[in-house]
């Protein structure tokens, strides 16, 4: 276990860390006590079927959900909803390969285990049941690596989910998706500092982070955001200026081993794996009223991607999300994301299921 001040409530706010116990992994082995730092907003009613659960994306925790998405005058709104915000495991705030100690000591750093997708929506769906007895959820919604997530709840407990709201991301990732995320590792694990997964400090890797930064810039922002230098909107005078006041300071904070373990199960994100191989038998299980609404300059996951899955899902509609940004659009910086998104979620939560 080392130190991060990043990973604190001083940077991440209000939330509590809360043990499931042993959890059982995919590809074997078990985390003895996963503990999953969650935030919650609302009030959960006396009939416990008022819960909405996001989930989290690569890098990503609670606090962008209650920053920009996640208030009175959103569709997630709390005066109705009880939401449930759970970081996913290797968050840096869930048990991570950087704060793992006591019973999961023999886990930290370099040594701990791969973890999938499955395996957070398990420790969710145990949680939600054990700590708040909710047996069902009104949405799940979650960008990106929280998409991969929403598609996993929905086909594994269809009976669970009434609404579904993956944003920018699919159900099974792609080639091209998978290679990203090895180029994202490489630029980590290629530094001399990285030292096996080792190092004493996330300082010791900046040189690797800053070129993990360097590449999502080229593909986490569309062709079009630089073109237009849409990063003056944002008050820097230069790219070279965003770059530096922005997106390597936001990566360098971070902890290169839960990065890794994100990056890993976002590449092997795949709900086939329950039906066979067989992704139209996977959507096809799936109950839940489903909104699927990609960014329509996202360079990870393109509409077409999104659409072509969306189409095996029954009673499903596809609501593209314009935005320059491209697949960042997520951090809600353009003023005209937000509105696009309670549109369609506020849609979304008022059909009957």
């Amino acid at each position: 276990m080392i130190e991060n001040p990043y990973y604190t409530h001083e940077f991440h706010g209000d939330y509590d860390l809360l043990s499931i116990g042993r959890l059982d992994l995919e590809e074997g082995g078990s985390i003895p006590d996963c503990q999953l730092a969650v935030a919650t907003f609302g009030e959960l009613n006396e009939a416990k079927d008022n819960a909405i659960l996001i989930t989290t994306w690569y890098s990503g925790t609670h606090q962008i959900w209650r920053d920009i998405y996640v208030g009175a005058e959103h569709a997630l709104n709390p005066d109705r909803y009880f939401i449930v915000c759970v970081d996913q495991i290797g968050s840096g705030l869930s048990t991570s390969p950087h704060n793992a100690d006591i019973a999961n000591a023999k886990l930290a750093m370099s040594k701990f285990p791969h973890v999938r997708i499955g395996d957070d929506v398990v420790a969710q769906e145990r949680l939600l049941r054990e700590h708040f007895g909710i047996e069902t959820l009104q949405l799940v919604v979650g960008g990106s690596m929280g998409a991969q997530q929403t598609y996993e709840w929905a086909v594994r407990f269809p009976d669970k989910v009434k609404r579904a709201a993956p944003i920018a991301g699919t159900a099974q990732t792609t080639p091209h998706d998978f290679l990203f995320g090895k180029a994202l590792s490489e630029a980590i694990t290629s530094d001399p500092g990285f030292n096996g997964g080792e190092y004493s400090s996330n300082a010791d890797v900046v040189d690797g982070l800053k070129r993990h930064a360097g590449i999502w810039a080229v593909v986490g922002f569309s062709t079009e955001f630089w073109k237009q230098e849409v990063w003056r909107a944002l008050e820097f005078d230069s790219k070279e200026a965003f770059m530096a006041g922005f997106l390597e300071p936001y990566f360098t904070t971070m902890d290169p081993n839960n990065l890794l373990c994100m990056a890993w199960k976002w590449q092997r994100g795949d709900v086939a794996r329950h039906t066979n191989g067989d992704l139209a038998a996977a959507l096809g299980k799936i109950n839940a009223r489903t909104f699927v609404m990609p960014i329509n300059e996202d360079m990870f996951f393109p509409v077409r991607d999104c659409r072509a899955e969306q189409q095996r899902i029954k009673g499903s509609e596809l609501r593209v999300i314009d935005d320059v940004l491209g697949h960042l659009g997520l951090f809600g910086v353009a003023p005209t994301y937000m509105p696009q998104i309670d549109e369609h979620l506020g849609a979304l939560l008022n059909t009957s299921v």
